[in-house]
């Protein structure tokens, strides 16, 4: 700070001393005129010195960014001539203009990015594709202030580099015209007469033509893509979707109201992972977890303590119960209603445009469609851990078919990872009976999460009878005796533990084999790669949902859904890129953790200058009478601003709570408008109503309140 100080007060007297001495004066075209002749008189007695002051001054006059810049090119023309006078002038403009947009960066950038983070960081990531275009554009149209560019793309990520040549070469044709001129300086009688409107909108053409270019290079890059196939003339689809989990059913769902035809290729269920092995599942044996929890703990609610009776396989009956009573929602008949055709069998990209369909009973049908979508989801990440496979193991997807078998629950279970999946299913199966040891290879569970937050959840899993082991790698799995053991290292010590169940939790891995992207040459980095449009390789293929990332959520998978189908079916019109800024996810543990935006950690590594408001639910009434007041609501805000940054709510129904934080931070709503908005009494909801207040009351305005205590007390007499 000192030394930003230092620099602005030493920028301050030279701009001062510009002033005091009627510098400026000379830098204006009657001044320049009647200097002339001095001038040429010092330049025979000191070509030198008074090439190497005038490259000076006009270095020191752009840096600063004071008047004159234009007046001083014109004397480049008069004193030097045209080539020599173009050359000073070029570097001398450049150099200083470098400088500029360098004391910008130091003096205003870190003070930018903690105020606007999100809108710079926007910025940044246009900048980082376009902006050599986008700078020598603005360079070579002179309406636009030259020394405005400076200071405004030293804001940006713009790398300095390439700031100095593409105004070197951006500036070069505008220095021509100025310089030029000047060489016929006792002709021009204002500053306004050089530029014409003609000579305006030739270069504003010419500043337009990089994008141009860059157009009909696309055209050319997108023939080569497709110089090795045939493009049909006529196509029986508009859109053919691979895959019905969420994002493959948005897709198809919207491009069905659109009138598009399409059609939709599963060979699973429909629904995908989340109705059939993932979010529905694992909610529903959550409630039950939860119930058999709230019974053994009845005297919180004015009851007796009991031992909750239950069938582990009614439990399991009912989650497969949950299943069908959802499915109608996603079945092939709703979508086939919609207007989908719906193809049950296995899709195969043949070329950009043709789908190969092994059907299901056995046949084949081969489809054509301007625009494909793959959106075939993830499954289960399975370490390769030596004897795995001969021990046996189940994953978030096969547990609900062999549990549903089982009278009782595991016995001993062991569920490797400590991530969200990990930890929703260890604490189920821990309050359904099973002696659970939770193996998290990292130093604690919940790794996304703030520090506080994963203690939280650590605690909560430990009351529900978890086991939680952090900081130990599995090493292998053994039988031994008829037992089953995984051995596992901590702190270079071999470790066993036995279990009836492995329950493999450890991530989930893009489904890429078996559809003929390698074929195709569509690159695969663990998941499908695709541009801000969700394009892959080929324009005319798209990919959505847990194949692409960067979330593996449902929500996020139906969501990359409607830019699917927008983008492919009108791409040609208009394209979206993918929004991402704002994305809520919710831990179903008990207490729920749900989040959106960012964290304190986020904040920390992102160099923001934050402030934290906090609400403990201790303090709401709703959570008194429901006996459920662990947890709290943590806000993430600029220093002194209520503009919402990021959320963090744990407590029960916080996957419901944190939709108003969403909604705020979606629309640039700031803790105000949540304070004064209406929230029913008493409901969970008001916790988001008292986090605002909690933020109002850390910001009183105390002047103005130690003003109306006076007005109050003279108002009494």
């Amino acid at each position: 700070m000192i030394k930003k100080l230092f620099l602005i007060l030493i920028a301050a007297v030279v701009i001062g001393m510009f002033f005091h001495f009627n510098l400026h004066q000379l830098l204006t075209l009657e001044g320049l005129k009647g200097s002339m002749e001095q001038f040429n008189q010092y330049k025979e007695q000191s070509p030198l010195l008074v090439f190497g002051g005038f490259f000076l001054l006009y270095v020191v006059v752009t840096a600063l960014s004071l008047p004159g810049a234009a007046i001083l090119t014109l004397a480049a023309g008069a004193l030097f001539g045209l080539v020599e006078g173009l050359l000073v002038a070029s570097f001398a403009s450049t150099v200083g203009a470098t400088l500029a947009f360098l004391v910008s960066r130091y003096l205003l950038r870190d003070t930018i990015k903690q105020r606007f983070p999100e809108r710079l960081d926007a910025i940044d990531a246009g900048v980082e594709k376009e902006g050599g275009f986008y700078l020598f554009t603005l360079r070579l149209v002179p309406v636009f202030p030259f020394f405005l560019i400076n200071l405004l793309m030293g804001v940006t990520a713009i790398k300095a580099w390439t700031f100095y040549w593409v105004s070197q070469i951006g500036m070069l044709a505008g220095t021509f015209v100025f310089v030029n001129a000047g060489t016929q300086l006792a002709q021009i009688e204002s500053l306004s007469g050089i530029l014409s409107l003609d000579l305006i909108l030739s270069f504003a053409l010419l500043g337009v033509f990089p994008f141009i270019a860059k157009g009909i290079l696309n055209v050319f890059k997108k023939r080569r893509v497709y110089k090795n196939y045939t493009k049909p003339k006529k196509f029986d689809r508009n859109m053919i979707v691979i895959g019905a989990g969420a994002g493959g059913l948005v897709t198809s769902y919207i491009a069905a109201a659109v009138k598009a035809k399409v059609t939709l290729i599963e060979a699973g269920e429909m629904g995908g992972d989340c109705l059939n092995y993932g979010c529905v599942p694992s909610k529903a044996v959550i409630k039950s977890a939860k119930i058999a929890e709230q019974i053994r703990h009845g005297e919180h609610y004015g009851l007796e303590n009991a031992t909750p009776q239950f069938s582990f396989k009614k439990v399991m009956a009912r989650v497969h119960q949950v299943i069908a009573d959802v499915a109608p929602h996603d079945s092939v008949e709703r979508y086939t209603n919609l207007g989908v055709d719906v193809v049950k069998g296995y899709g195969k990209l043949l070329d950009p445009w043709t789908v190969e369909i092994k059907l299901n009973d056995g046949g084949t049908q081969t489809l054509t469609a301007r625009t494909i979508v793959i959106a075939t989801g993830a499954r289960p990440f399975v370490p390769p851990l030596p004897g795995i496979e001969e021990t046996g193991y189940v994953t978030s997807d096969t547990l609900w078919t062999k549990f549903a078998e089982l009278e009782e629950a595991p016995k001993k279970l062991v569920v490797l990872g400590g991530g969200p999946i990990g930890c929703e299913l260890a604490q189920s199966f821990a309050r359904l009976g099973s002696n659970v040891t939770q193996v998290e290879m990292g130093d604690r569970i919940m790794i996304k999460e703030d520090l506080e937050v994963s203690t939280f959840a650590h605690k909560a899993l430990t009351e529900s009878g978890v086991n939680i082991l952090t900081s130990h790698q599995a090493l292998r799995c053994e039988v031994r005796d008829g037992k089953k053991f995984i051995v596992v290292k901590h702190n270079d010590t071999e470790i066993d533990i036995e279990y009836d169940e492995l329950l493999c939790a450890v991530g989930r891995s893009a489904r890429l084999k078996g559809y003929g992207l390698e074929e195709l040459g569509i690159e695969t980095d663990r998941t499908v790669v695709t541009n801000e449009y969700l394009e892959t390789l080929y324009p005319n293929i798209f990919a959505a949902g847990d194949i692409v990332g960067p979330y593996q959520f449902t929500h996020v998978a139906a969501h990359q859904g409607w830019y699917a189908a927008v983008n492919g079916l009108f791409g040609n019109l208009k394209k979206f890129k993918v929004d991402y800024r704002v994305i809520p996810w919710t831990t179903f543990i008990d207490p729920e953790v749900a989040r959106v935006g960012l964290n304190e950690q986020d904040a920390i590594d992102k160099g923001i200058d934050y402030e934290i408001t906090r609400f403990e639910f201790e303090e709401l009434d709703r959570a008194i009478t429901d006996s459920a007041t662990k947890g709290f609501i943590k806000v993430i805000t600029p220093k002194g601003k209520d503009k919402i940054l990021g959320v963090t709510v744990v407590s029960e129904h916080a996957g419901d709570l944190i939709a108003e934080f969403v909604l705020a931070m979606k629309h640039g709503l700031g803790l105000n408008k949540i304070l004064g908005t209406i929230h029913s009494y008493p409901t969970w909801a008001e916790g988001n109503k008292y986090a605002a207040g909690e933020w109002k009351r850390a910001h009183a305005p105390e002047k103005v309140l130690n003003m109306l205590e006076k007005y109050h007390t003279w108002r009494r007499g």
